[in-house]
């Protein structure tokens, strides 16, 4: 059923962006805030029930926990909102094309063959004292996050993302693809055979 949900959330996601720039249409608007809301959702499922020593539980020791995962998304997520957020004070850049596409943000939230380590920056550092504090303040920036999502008028298309190649909108949608693709990082340790019963 679930697996049934993302895939029938990323057929809408790919479906063809349009080319104006105005603020979000009606199909990009209700594709941005469906992938925030799935992977919140999401990520919540996967830790629901999970003891101390779960979350804990590394599958080598240089290996990411599922609470280093979750602790990484609740430094990396402000960070990138933050790339978000200058990049629409900058300038409109009218008749901007990006070189991403909607649909190769979307595949590298579900494809994991190619990995790379995170910035420095974004390297969990014990600064959340348990995955539930981790979870919390992903869970209140994603509440602003999708209320933006939900109600701007800010021209998303029409600006180029800071340092990147991609429009603010795509940029919008990388940050839930992100969690995504850690997400199913969390459920590779959880599928580890010596990943502890409880």
């Amino acid at each position: 059923m679930r697996t049934l949900m993302i895939v029938s959330c990323v057929v809408l996601l790919v479906a063809p962006a349009a080319a104006s720039a105005d603020p979000m249409t009606t199909g990009d608007r209700q594709r941005l805030v469906a992938h925030l809301e799935m992977t919140e959702a999401w990520l919540v499922s996967e830790l629901d029930g999970l003891s101390a020593a779960q979350l804990a539980w590394r599958p080598s020791p240089d290996a990411w926990s599922v609470k280093d995962v979750v602790e990484h998304l609740g430094i990396a997520e402000p960070q990138y909102w933050q790339q978000l957020q200058d990049s629409l004070k900058a300038p409109g850049s009218a008749g901007y094309k990006p070189e991403a596409t909607d649909a190769g943000i979307l595949w590298y939230g579900i494809d994991r063959t190619n990995r790379a380590r995170t910035g420095e920056a974004r390297v969990p550092d014990g600064r959340f004292a348990d995955a539930a504090a981790a979870l919390a303040s992903f869970r209140k920036l994603r509440a602003t996050m999708r209320e933006q999502a939900k109600t701007s008028q800010e021209d998303f298309r029409g600006r180029k993302l800071i340092e990147g190649n991609m429009d603010v909108y795509q940029w919008f949608l990388m940050i839930s693809s992100h969690s995504q693709r850690h997400i199913l990082q969390v459920r590779e340790v959880k599928a580890h055979p010596l990943f502890p019963r409880r």
